[in-house]
């Protein structure tokens, strides 16, 4: 009797046991909304990216092999090197004229009578990455991986090696383009970076840290991103372009220049820099959409410098403003798009009717949020295209078509500087701060003689500051220009850092 009722009680429970779990699983599955999670229910995302009805995920089978195989090819090792230099340390330590100025090469004199005052800049090696975009041999890269460079090589993954000259840089977009002379060659097909979708997958081509050819994946995870990296020949940082695409695509140094391609193996940007405490790789890198790399390359072929049209408006994000700010200013709490804080009278935008105060929501019909995605959108016109800016004024929507210009306030096209080219020499601005230190109120950095009049007609050395043309004073390069104008005969004067007096130099400019 007792071995029975001992079954009995196991019994029992053990059915109770299978009841409860059953009516708990049969609750849980008809009453779970934990996170909106009901079965059979599927939120609208995924209906939109086409996620529903058990399809497969979209790349879910894709293999990289293909668009690695196709693109690897066309992606370029570039080793640059920047010859040693002679540099002044400070004016503290300011040396007499040179009295055999006249007599002997200056380092000549360096060898006879020492160097002090002057401290020399090593040489200097890097490497980056470019892409081949054509196959008689012009490649795009960053303007940061050749700027400066005395001497370009480019290396091709079979190894072949070629000399490059540089066609054409521009530090705003940092891009520039090389050519290597050469037939034949593999290139990059152009994606369209207008297609690009967040979570979308890229890999990133290149030879970081000095390897060889390396491919490394990741996903688009933002696109319109700037960085205050760019700055124009000026260092204004108010004239770089930047819209960058965002990844988590691992890369290095070195990758500079390098192709980010779709899994169609098309380029749809040039990889540029990478977000980092350490300066090594931390989880995010940047590229520059192809729709830009285009038009920049385009206009660096055909004209020597990239010809860009401006808006003629001065802004802010209107996601910027605080709720304090917009309710002072009479700005509507959910606007969004971009702020007009200032038009300048002789710009596009003022002639086309904006104003102070307007909220900028669609340039070429394309929605904008922030100032990165407007600079990506204007920076692929040039001076004289009229395109419709539309903009919210007092709660009504207009539309304005705006004719853009260029730098300068007018419509012309912009050709590199036919005078500057025959000088035959790199110039910068004097800045701000330096020109404060010699004691002067501006001039022109000759950063670096190439062939030219300067090379076959003076002794000139890189350093040299220019004060004067022809006797009237240039602070700036753009003021240089204007000076030295159509003039045939000029005389160039100025200083050089670190020694007393001043050096004058004729020239003359004539065809011949």
């Amino acid at each position: 009797m007792k071995l029975k009722q001992i079954f009995f009680t196991v019994a029992i429970s053990a059915v109770t046991a299978l009841a409860v779990i059953w009516g708990y699983g049969t609750y849980v599955k008809n009453s779970n909304t934990y996170a909106g999670q009901q079965e059979g229910i599927m939120p609208a995302n995924y209906k939109y990216a086409g996620l529903l009805d058990g399809g497969t995920p979209p790349g879910a089978t894709i293999d990289f092999t293909a668009p690695a195989q196709a693109a690897t090819p066309a992606v370029v090792h570039i080793k640059t090197k920047t010859n040693a230099k002679q540099v002044s340390n400070n004016l503290s330590k300011k040396q007499p004229n040179n009295p055999f100025s006249d007599l002997f090469d200056d380092d000549m004199f360096n060898q006879l009578f020492g160097n002090r005052g002057r401290g020399v800049i090593p040489e200097q090696r890097a490497s980056g990455s470019g892409v081949i975009i054509s196959d008689d041999g012009y490649i795009v890269t960053n303007n940061h991986v050749v700027e400066n460079a005395d001497e370009i090589n480019v290396t091709l993954s079979n190894k072949k090696t070629y000399k490059a000259k540089v066609i054409g840089t521009d530090p705003s977009y940092d891009l520039a383009v090389i050519k290597v002379e050469a037939a034949g060659l593999p290139f990059l097909l152009y994606g369209n970076s207008d297609d690009l979708k967040v979570g979308q997958w890229v890999l990133a081509i290149g030879y970081p840290l000095n390897l060889e050819t390396t491919v490394t994946a990741g996903i688009i995870s933002a696109k319109a991103r700037s960085l205050g990296l760019n700055k124009d020949k000026n260092g204004d940082p108010a004239s770089g372009v930047e819209s960058f695409i965002q990844t988590d695509a691992a890369v290095n140094m070195g990758n500079s220049g390098g192709a980010l391609i779709n899994t169609d193996g098309r380029l749809i940007g040039v990889n540029s820099a990478i977000a980092s405490p350490t300066g090594y790789y931390s989880g995010y890198s940047y590229a520059i959409p192809v729709n830009i790399v285009k038009k920049v390359v385009d206009d660096l072929i055909k004209f020597g410098t990239v010809q860009r049209g401006f808006l003629g408006v001065r802004f802010v994000n209107a996601s910027d403003i605080t709720e304090d700010d917009k309710k002072r200013q009479g700005i509507p709490a959910t606007a969004e798009g971009i702020y007009v804080t200032d038009v300048p009278t002789d710009g596009g935008a003022y002639e086309a009717g904006i104003r102070k105060g307007d909220i900028l929501t669609k340039v070429n019909g394309a929605d904008i949020s922030n100032g990165a995605e407007m600079q990506g959108l204007i920076s692929r016109q040039k001076p004289g295209d009229k395109i419709p800016i539309s903009y919210i004024r007092n709660g009504s929507e207009k539309t304005a078509l705006v004719t853009l210009k260029n730098k300068a306030g007018n419509y012309d096209i912009v050709k590199a500087d036919a005078v500057l080219e025959t000088l035959g020499a790199e110039l910068t601005t004097l800045d701000a701060k330096k020109a404060r230190e010699y004691g002067v109120t501006g001039g022109v950095i000759v950063k670096k003689i190439n062939e030219g009049a300067i090379n076959d007609q003076t002794r000139m050395k890189d350093g040299f500051i220019i004060l004067k043309v022809n006797d009237k004073e240039v602070k700036t390069v753009d003021e240089m220009k204007a000076t030295v104008g159509v003039n045939k005969s000029i005389t160039i004067s100025g200083f050089y850092p670190g020694y007393d007096g001043v050096y004058e130099y004729p020239l003359s400019l004539d065809d011949n």
